[in-house]
């Protein structure tokens, strides 16, 4: 299944920018679970369940500062209900709208929240598949979930989507040129999050930094060096990229896994697309030439075509 880029849209940026601007979805029906985590926090699945209760399940997990809202969640969830599947949207912690109970909160490589999640789901659905679906930090946390686990991962198949796999490369590229548009509008939903747990903790103890410096941080480096690494047990933003980095723990994944990359993805460059010798035997490369960040419009500017949609569902039915 080739992806044809869509007429008029074939430019990265537009790509990764059409779907959010301009994608009409329909109002969603789910129920929500809440999930008690082991240190005491929690978080919020979303769950879409179909009228055929045998169904294979498939549990989605966003991109960064993503959540239910995202239209390329809502595309998904709608393409993957239309086929038959029940689905689980995972927030991360703080993500579904509710501000989470301890001052950490998500990152790209935590994927022991994501190991609770699915044993809730497990328990509570016994599903009789399980396949999983990651976009962007979502899809970086998934393949290394996959690694880390092997042949005791709970998916009977997974998709990832415009995975970050080389965390320290990915921050420099978000730093150049355009790319620092879309890291102005990320580090700026990720500092609202982090005022409003200064308002509820003693943030200003626990990291040693004023509530006047985390206003100021302008760089995925700056925020990571500030707060994710060491609210998450990190020395340095350098040693978060490099443990939290997929890219080491996908020629160890026993999971058919589906890694779909642009070439032209503005949030990274060439170094961080894997080869067939980065992977294991399970792993099947499909990187193309164009699609931006978790863009890949198909059709044309007027009439488009959401091809990832398409290729996932394809792949969960073959």
């Amino acid at each position: 299944m080739n992806f044809q880029i869509a007429f008029g849209l074939k430019n990265k940026h537009l790509q990764t920018i059409y779907a959010s601007l301009f994608r009409k979805t329909a109002p969603l029906e789910y129920k929500i679970e809440r999930i008690s985590l082991s240190d005491g926090d929690f978080l919020e699945c979303f769950i879409y369940l179909t009228c055929k209760a045998d169904a294979p399940y498939v549990m989605l997990f966003h991109g960064l500062a993503g959540s239910y809202k995202s239209p390329y969640i809502q595309g998904i969830i709608s393409a993957l209900h239309k086929e038959g599947f029940h689905v689980i949207l995972m927030h991360f912690r703080g993500c579904s709208g509710k501000v989470n109970l301890l001052p950490r909160s998500y990152h790209s490589g935590d994927t022991q929240d994501a190991k609770e999640c699915i044993a809730f789901i497990q328990k509570k659905y016994n599903p009789s598949k399980l396949y999983g679906v990651g976009y962007s930090l979502g899809a970086n946390m998934l393949l290394k979930l996959l690694g880390e686990m092997q042949e005791e991962s709970p998916f009977d198949k997974a998709v990832a989507i415009s995975a970050p796999m080389k965390l320290a490369i990915c921050a420099n590229q978000m730093n150049k040129g355009f790319s620092r548009y879309y890291q102005y509008r990320l580090i700026k939903e990720l500092k609202i999050a982090l005022e409003l747990k200064y308002k509820k903790f003693p943030m200003e103890k626990l990291l040693h930094v004023s509530l006047e410096d985390i206003r100021a941080i302008k760089t995925f480096w700056e925020f990571d060096a500030i707060y994710t690494a060491p609210i998450h047990g990190f020395s340095s933003a350098q040693e978060y990229y490099e443990k939290s980095s997929a890219f080491g723990y996908l020629h160890t994944i026993a999971t058919p896994t589906l890694i779909i990359h642009a070439k032209d993805d503005p949030f990274m460059t060439a170094e961080v697309i894997p080869t067939k010798h980065d992977v294991s035997k399970m792993v099947t490369l499909e990187i193309t030439e164009g699609g931006g960040h978790v863009g890949f419009v198909g059709g044309s500017f007027l009439k488009p075509h959401y091809w990832l949609d398409e290729a996932i569902v394809s792949f969960f039915k073959d």
